[in-house]
């Protein structure tokens, strides 16, 4: 708002760059522009400002639906004055000379004026469309008509305003409609859960399953595996005893064959040597009987003269060696 100063005749004021103001006197406008810096008379002058920035207007949009259902929507309307003078033809924006404010509401107006126009326009785009549809196509058709409709409208460039943007916050119903609404989509996300939770318990039957299986199967080839260590255990036990009968049969048949070998030089040493006392005389044998007897006298405690003995010896003696 302007700041006006008092002196003893004259007052000054000074005004924000965004505030378009009007100087008038006897009924004629003598200053206009924008952050106006001037002396005046308060007995005779009479001063306008009109803002020029953007100002937002909050909207609060009550309609019923084609299916007649409550609706409503909430959102933001920007709008701003591009012709001050028009604007202060059609609203009172005189501003109060001592004080600097404005002596009646003209945003409040504005914003009043404002408001029909975009629930006018919300009331064509909702009253033609069940509330299903409107719920599901959100809030950007809805914008874009009280838009459109508010842009079309005569009155608003005629007072000299231009409308910058429209926000659409939110389209809700009743709270019971939204309640009813809500209900088959929350029980259809109940029942997914649920059918997700049987498919989650179904699917961990299925890998217990399986792995009950696979433990059965690794079971059943552990089992394969030690029969056949089992067997070939078996078989290379079979292959040892076999291996070994026949390491002893051919040391048996080694052995006996030494033994044999032995038993024969010795035999054919004693043929040899039976031979050769054969073709010996008896002198020859005593001789030799002498000499063993002499070998083993030491071990002998008794020896008995037989006249058998003193016979043979007599026999032996006299007779003459053969000679061959």
């Amino acid at each position: 708002m302007a700041e006006i100063r008092r002196f003893p005749i004259l007052y000054h004021l000074r005004s924000d760059a965004v505030s378009h103001v009007m100087h008038y006197r006897r009924a004629r406008v003598i200053r206009s522009g924008p952050g106006l810096s001037m002396w005046f008379n308060p007995m005779t002058d009479s001063i306008a400002e009109v803002p020029t920035d953007d100002r937002e207007l909050a909207l609060l949009l009550h309609a019923r639906s084609s299916d007649f259902q409550d609706v409503m929507a909430q959102g933001v309307l920007t709008y701003r004055a591009v012709v001050p003078q028009s604007l202060a033809r059609r609203v009172d924006f005189t501003i109060d000379l001592r004080r600097g404010s404005w002596r009646e509401e003209p945003l409040e107006k504005l914003g009043l004026m404002l408001s029909q126009m975009a629930q006018e326009h919300a009331l064509n785009y909702m009253t033609v469309h069940p509330i299903k549809t409107l719920l599901a196509d959100g809030v950007l058709p809805l914008r874009d008509a009280i838009e459109k409709g508010v842009r079309a409208t005569a009155a608003l460039g005629e007072m000299g305003l231009e409308l910058v943007t429209v926000h659409i916050g939110s389209i809700k119903p009743s709270a019971d409609l939204e309640k009813a609404i809500e209900a088959p989509t929350r029980e259809r996300i109940k029942q997914d859960a649920d059918e997700a939770a049987f498919a989650r318990r179904a699917m961990a039957v299925e890998n217990e399953r399986a792995i009950a299986e696979n433990e059965m199967h690794n079971r059943i080839e552990l089992a394969k595996r030690e029969a056949a260590l089992l067997e070939q255990q078996g078989e290379n036990a079979r292959r040892q005893a076999i291996d070994a009968a026949e390491t002893a049969r051919i040391g048996g048949d080694a052995r006996a064959l030494r033994i044999k070998t032995i038993e024969g030089a010795r035999s054919e040493v004693e043929r040899e040597r039976v031979a050769f006392l054969e073709k010996v005389g008896p002198p020859t044998l005593l001789a030799l009987a002498a000499r063993d007897f002499a070998g083993k006298v030491g071990a002998i405690e008794h020896f008995n003269v037989t006249p058998d003995l003193l016979a043979l010896l007599k026999d032996g003696l006299g007779t003459p060696a053969r000679t061959g």
